[in-house]
């Protein structure tokens, strides 16, 4: 290059998915059959109608313009209907509900929108890679707060409240967790917000799982009081089999959404109007979808828990959302060893947790985002790894 990158890439690498990605596609060209357990990329469809909606408005006239900054008013009434039926929130569909192309982009346009350089971030350990990422690309300070396993991968609010947070500006939460599958329990949420009022911090919860695999969806912002320092990041992408579609939402007080409105309107041009057209078809899906959505997770969790099984690990089976989390045996030094190995000699890529920082540096993921085949063949490609592998110790 002739020109050099801004600075502000010094701190940041390229997503560690996109590189693995890369990897298994050239060991796919060298004829490799790679089976890729690693990604929450949704394999399933969205509903009948949500597709049907998108190839009628598709091939209508005057659909493909550009569209407004705020959504469509029915995607925002769908958005808030949605909201109401599935969490039980009243919220204003014209103030409090902002359409997004993705969560993923709103948690760009929230750290726009609210920090300034060196403003102190609260981000999870381990959690999703995005939070901190975008904190260093604006120039944030990142203070980490640890998840641990014995408290259930809960805040430890003792030790947050002893963290230097008078100069906070976000607190990330994430839950249902990703990583862990793990929900919070509302009387953690409820002293978050006793904490965030008093230090004037804003706490944003990314909420895209809430509807798999989970008995009881909640939010965030059914807790009284929450509206005042909270807001939540919903996505269609897991819920409705959408990833691709890149649509999704914030709610909350609409002072801050008018704030976020700000960075925007000036990034994006609006959505597509065939896709806001389907979301809201997507949106009227009733508990039937989903269960019949789960009931496939379902299925597939059971072949993940013998791969987990196979692999000696340890894990919680009352996690909910679309990836398994489990704890790794004593016999592997590094979790990367694991992975790597498995990867090289099995051909089957699993997630290691220390992607998600280093409180993930024991643990594994892998999604259900694959069919009951693959994930049959994959648990035939583990039991020989680790029957390889017991071969080789006993001739040792």
């Amino acid at each position: 290059m002739i020109i050099r990158e801004a600075d502000r890439l010094n701190s940041v690498k390229e997503y560690y998915f996109s590189t693995k990605l890369k990897q298994i596609q050239k060991m796919r060209e060298e004829g490799n059959d790679v089976l890729n357990l690693g990604i929450g990329n949704p394999d399933l469809k969205p509903s009948e109608q949500t597709i049907a909606e998108l190839k009628n408005t598709a091939s209508q006239d005057g659909v493909h313009g550009y569209q407004s900054y705020i959504g469509i008013p029915e995607l925002r009434q769908a958005i808030s209907d949605w909201l109401k039926n599935t969490y039980g929130l009243s919220l204003d569909p014209i103030s409090e509900v902002l359409p997004l192309i993705g969560s993923k982009e709103g948690i760009m346009h929230i750290s726009m929108a609210f920090l300034n350089e060196n403003d102190k971030v609260l981000v999870p350990n381990p959690g999703y890679p995005a939070y901190a990422a975008v904190a260093k690309l604006v120039n944030a300070e990142i203070i980490t707060y640890d998840l641990q396993e014995t408290s259930n991968w809960a805040p430890d609010l003792r030790r947050i409240e002893r963290l230097d947070v008078g100069e906070v500006k976000i607190m990330w939460l994430n839950y249902p967790n990703m990583p862990t599958g793990a929900n919070l329990d509302p009387a953690i949420v409820k002293r978050l917000i006793t904490l965030a009022k008093e230090k004037r911090f804003l706490i944003v919860n990314d909420n895209p799982y809430s509807m798999i695999l989970n008995d009881h969806p909640s939010s965030l912002l059914e807790i009284e009081g929450a509206k005042e320092v909270i807001i939540e990041l919903n996505s269609l992408s897991k819920s409705h089999n959408m990833a691709g579609w890149r649509l999704g939402w914030v709610a909350g007080n609409k002072d801050y959404l008018q704030s976020i409105l700000k960075v925007k309107s000036n990034v994006d041009s609006g959505m597509f109007l065939p896709i806001q057209k389907a979301a809201v078809k997507a949106l009227s899906s009733g508990k039937e979808w989903f269960d019949s959505v789960n009931n496939i997770y379902r299925k597939r969790r059971g072949y993940v828990w013998k791969i987990m099984d196979e692999l000696g690990c340890s894990y919680n089976k009352q996690q909910t959302g679309m990836f398994i989390w489990a704890k790794i045996p004593e016999q592997y030094d590094r979790v990367d060893t694991l992975t790597d190995e498995l990867l090289e000699k099995s051909h089957v890529f699993i997630t290691p947790g220390l992607i998600f920082g280093s409180g993930g540096d024991r643990y594994v993921r892998i999604s259900l985002c694959n069919t009951e085949k693959t994930l049959n063949e994959a648990l035939t490609r583990v039991r020989a790894f680790v029957n390889s592998k017991k071969l080789i110790s006993q001739q040792n």
